[in-house]
């Protein structure tokens, strides 16, 4: 008798209890993975919002102090720590005191004896006092600030005088009525005016050094030239630019002179009417000399700068900037020594305006009426000061004057430029450069970059998904797909080092050869087609269906070699430069280009850039594609190939509608891949911000600007925060481009979906 078979064991269906633990352990890590992803991107949106807020803040003032100087001070300037203002009341008497601890030190002005001041000007950048005298003198003396350091962590401000040279004048006699001084090295130039009415007259003193072989030589008169017979009328205003070569007269005419001071001499350039016949009650030089603020009598406000107004033509002054108008009572104006920022006011009024972006940065009112004001060195503090000699200090917050939308994204009149541009010029060699921090000439880069890109990727890589997909034998496709996946594992930097020194020697002389490549390869694939399509059968059916390629592919070889070799023959038929000075015919590409289209030819350019970045976003759009359409139904294409179909058609009814929206997928992607490249733009563009579709210059986007720039931002600063703000311009770019072709992709899978 048999022995009956056992009943399984229920116990083997159960979990061991270190399994359950693991399991259970392992879903909490998954989920505190996720999320610590979710919270860590969050984390850097808000570390890089955190910095770019700042950007958009206006400025901020706020007392800070006050002291009572005693006199009624005609000049007030300051130290550069904002701690010790001195105050001149155009006598023989120059008086410091301490904002903090109340001293007071009072110098006579150097050299001055009993001679009778009867004019006087300030210049804060060096600051230097130009004096003009009653016996028809001028000169001048510098205001030094030093620092004594006594015990550990304490010091204290020790100002000192500095006398400069005095000179007579010769032309006329009369005491001296009102100067300007203005020095930048060893260009050194005074306006001098002396009488009034009718009878002024005016002249302009260059200075310069001799050469000494020890220290910097004696300071001498060079010349001195009566431009008296060039007024058409009163002299009212007069000044000298801080560069030392640029004089400007307002006139009782409403006019406005300008003289140029050089080594060629003083002439006249231009007369121009700022306000109409109203005389600028208020006429001011911004930093660097080149620009001049000037107030009408009704408040109206403007900006005139050196430009050139043509190509060839002299620099002259032209209205850059208009700003709000000021409301009434006598005009205050203190130009900052470090950027483009002035304080301004009618009244008690108080406005700080920044004259590259022509943004105001604050609006305000204080309590005194000034008569004498001033910004500190650094621009961390404003002064002002009213005629019983109560000073107040208030404390000025604006680290970032020159930002702003209009900015960053729209167009700003720069000094020099002889329109409104959008431009990214982040640096400059000198101290009175202005940053130009336009986003715009980046976003159109990474849109440029783009777009040419894609122009050659797209094409090449949907063709190829669909040959592979559609008509490669598995044992071909076997080998090609791998080798294509493989093909995005390339370093970027290795890309951009072949398109850089490699591919842009070659394209440079070659550019009617790759023109003509990009006819005949393409035309010999159509024509072998059409020829293939046209062959009797028996012939067509000795190759293995898919392997039609291996007749295709040695004549579109033979047509682009054959192009390429007939390059040089079409670009001496068709692209030759004439020579305007010999009239002699040269066959050159790079030299035809820009005289018939007026555009740039560089050798790191567009056409680099697409073939070479395309290379690298063709991996990535032929992976996706393919496996979308590989992934179409077999039972689709079998059943239309059973009724009739052929295998192009099978491909364009069938298998394009189904897998559109994996295609469109690949190719947002791909626009991904692109649009957030760096070392390949850098490399093979020549990185250049240009707002020019020239496919024969380059470049810069945003990616590759903060790849090269934010290491050397110093952190904190306007130029640091702009990256961020490129960061984040790029992410909204890439963010709406994703949410319209996510949307567009829904759509195109439920209109071909299968079910």
């Amino acid at each position: 008798m048999s022995d009956s078979p056992k009943s399984p064991d229920p116990k083997r269906f159960d979990v061991s209890r270190a399994t359950l633990l693991f399991d259970r352990l392992m879903g909490w890590v998954i989920r505190f993975g996720g999320i610590a992803v979710i919270l860590s991107v969050f984390g850097i949106f808000y570390f890089v919002v955190k910095e770019v807020v700042p950007l958009f803040h206006a400025a901020e003032v706020e007392a800070a102090g006050e002291v009572e100087a005693g006199v009624e001070p005609a000049v007030i300037g300051v130290d550069e720590w904002g701690e010790m203002p001195f105050f001149y009341d155009g006598g023989g008497k120059v008086l410091f005191q301490h904002m903090e601890d109340g001293r007071r030190i009072e110098f006579d002005v150097p050299g001055l004896g009993d001679a009778e001041v009867s004019a006087f000007s300030f210049d804060p950048v060096e600051s230097r006092m130009a004096l003009g005298l009653a016996d028809g003198r001028v000169g001048s003396f510098v205001v030094n600030y030093g620092r004594e350091y006594a015990d550990p962590g304490e010091s204290k401000v020790v100002p000192s005088l500095e006398q400069e040279p005095w000179f007579a004048l010769e032309n006329g006699a009369g005491p001296v009525t009102a100067l300007s001084y203005g020095a930048s090295g060893e260009a050194r130039v005074i306006v001098v005016k002396r009488g009034s009415g009718e009878q002024a007259s005016v002249s302009v003193l260059r200075l310069g050094r001799k050469r000494s072989l020890i220290g910097k030589g004696k300071l001498t008169l060079i010349e001195e030239v009566d431009i008296s017979p060039q007024l058409e009328a009163e002299p009212v205003i007069l000044r000298a630019s801080q560069n030392g070569s640029v004089v400007l007269i307002a006139s009782a005419d409403g006019g406005v002179l300008y003289f140029l001071a050089n080594s060629s001499g003083v002439s006249l350039r231009e007369k121009f009417h700022p306000f109409g016949d109203q005389v600028p009650q208020q006429m001011n030089f911004l930093f660097g000399g080149v620009s001049a603020v000037m107030t009408a009598p009704d408040g109206r406000q403007s900006q005139w700068s050196l430009f050139r107004k043509t190509e060839d033509g002299e620099r002259l002054f032209g209205e850059t900037k208009t700003f709000p108008a000021l409301g009434e009572g006598p005009v205050a104006f203190a130009a900052s020594q470090r950027n483009r920022t002035f304080a301004t006011g009618a009244g008690r009024q108080l406005s700080i305006r920044h004259s590259t972006s022509g943004a105001v940065r604050m609006e305000g009112t204080i309590d005194l009426d000034p008569v004498a004001t001033v910004l500190d060195a650094k621009g961390e503090h404003f002064f002002a000061a009213d005629r019983t000699g109560l000073t107040k200090r208030y404390a000025v917050h604006d680290p970032h004057p020159e930002s702003g939308w209009r900015a960053f994204f729209g167009k700003v009149w720069y000094e020099g430029g002889a329109r409104p541009i959008y431009q990214w010029q982040s640096t400059g060699g000198s101290d009175d450069f202005e940053p130009k921090l336009s986003l715009m000439p980046l976003i159109f880069g990474s849109l440029k970059g783009t777009a040419y890109a894609l122009l050659f990727s797209i094409p090449v890589a949907l063709l190829a998904a669909i040959f592979s997909a559609a008509f490669l034998p598995l044992s071909v496709k076997r080998v090609v797909k791998p080798v294509m996946e493989i093909m995005s594992s390339l370093p970027s930097v290795v890309l951009g080092f072949l398109a850089g020194l490699w591919l842009a020697p070659i394209l440079e002389t070659k550019v009617p050869s790759v023109m003509l490549v990009l006819v005949t390869g393409p035309a010999a694939a159509l024509f072998t087609g059409w020829l293939w399509c046209r062959l009797p059968i028996e012939v067509r059916n000795r190759f293995a269906g898919g392997m039609e390629w291996l007749m295709v592919l040695p004549f579109i070889g033979l047509a682009s070699w054959a192009g390429w070799c007939l390059g040089p023959v079409l670009e001496s038929l068709v692209f030759v430069y004439k020579d305007p000075a010999s009239g002699e015919a040269i066959a050159d590409f790079r030299l035809w280009w820009p005289q018939v289209t007026g555009c740039s030819f560089e050798q790191r350019n567009s056409l680099v850039l697409g073939f070479m970045m395309g290379f690298a976003v063709i991996p990535v759009i032929f992976t996706i594609a393919e496996d979308a359409l590989s992934n179409v139904p077999k039972s689709l294409t079998a059943a239309s190939a059973a009724l009739g179909a052929n295998r192009w058609q099978v491909v364009r009814t069938v298998m394009l509608p189904v897998a559109s929206s994996g295609i469109f997928s690949a190719l947002m992607i791909g626009f991904g891949r692109a649009v957030g490249e760096t070392m390949i733009m850098v490399m093979a563009t020549g990185n250049t911000p240009v707002t020019e579709w020239n496919i024969f210059n380059g470049m810069r986007t945003l990616a590759a600007n903060i790849a090269v720039e934010l290491p050397e931002a110093s952190v904190g600063s306007t130029h640091y925060r702009t990256l961020f703000l490129g960061a984040i311009v790029l992410f909204a770019m890439t963010f709406v481009m994703n949410t319209i072709a996510e949307v567009l992709r829904q759509r195109l899978r439920d209109k071909n979906k299968i079910v």
